[in-house]
């Protein structure tokens, strides 16, 4: 099968199934691009997700502009990111033309209440999933939590979060590798 009609097919129907925004669609790219496709590792998965989150623009549309990219560069790049965008364009255009016909109606309104839990739980299943591959442990947990913390307490910007962190590791990263020469 052609990969740029497969990779668009796959991220589209990925796009069009997941409700709750990029983090919600990460079990599914998970299940379809690494379990079934085989298009990248579990590793790799972890650091495109890294990279997606620290990049600006939608996680979703950056993941997938990731994957594609890595799959046939420009063109698999392309593929993808139209797969992913186009479900959301469609129906949120879907949404404006028809909006004023059901915006007071209790059917739909009872239907949201019920969505946005689920979307809790489909954000919150590959939160767990990203830590245990992150391998967070009793010394490391605290960096997450003092991380959310910081933004949802003290609404510190993302963008400090993702720096501070980003030079944490590099610093880390020459400590560890100092205390290892100076070990061998």
């Amino acid at each position: 099968m052609n990969i740029y009609w497969d990779s668009f097919k796959t991220f589209f129907k990925i796009g069009i199934f997941t409700l709750g925004g990029g983090y919600a669609m990460i079990p599914l790219i998970e299940e379809e691009v690494v379990n079934k496709k085989q298009w990248v590792s579990k590793d790799e998965m972890l650091d495109l997700i890294a990279i997606a989150q620290s990049c600006p623009g939608v996680f979703a549309i950056n993941i997938a502009t990731f994957i594609g990219y890595k799959l046939k560069k420009v063109r698999g790049a392309i593929a993808t990111t139209l797969g992913t965008a186009l479900p959301s364009f469609l129906i949120i255009l879907a949404i404006a033309i028809f909006f004023k016909q059901f915006e007071d109606n209790r059917i739909v309104a009872a239907i949201f209440r019920g969505i946005r839990p689920a979307v809790v739980a489909l954000i919150a299943v590959p939160t767990f999933r990203l830590g245990q591959r992150a391998k967070l442990n009793w010394f490391t947990i605290w960096i997450p939590v003092a991380c959310a913390l910081l933004i949802w307490a003290l609404g510190v910007s993302p963008i400090y979060i993702i720096i501070a962190a980003g030079l944490g590791g590099f610093l880390y990263g020459k400590l560890e590798v100092k205390g290892k020469s100076k070990g061998s």
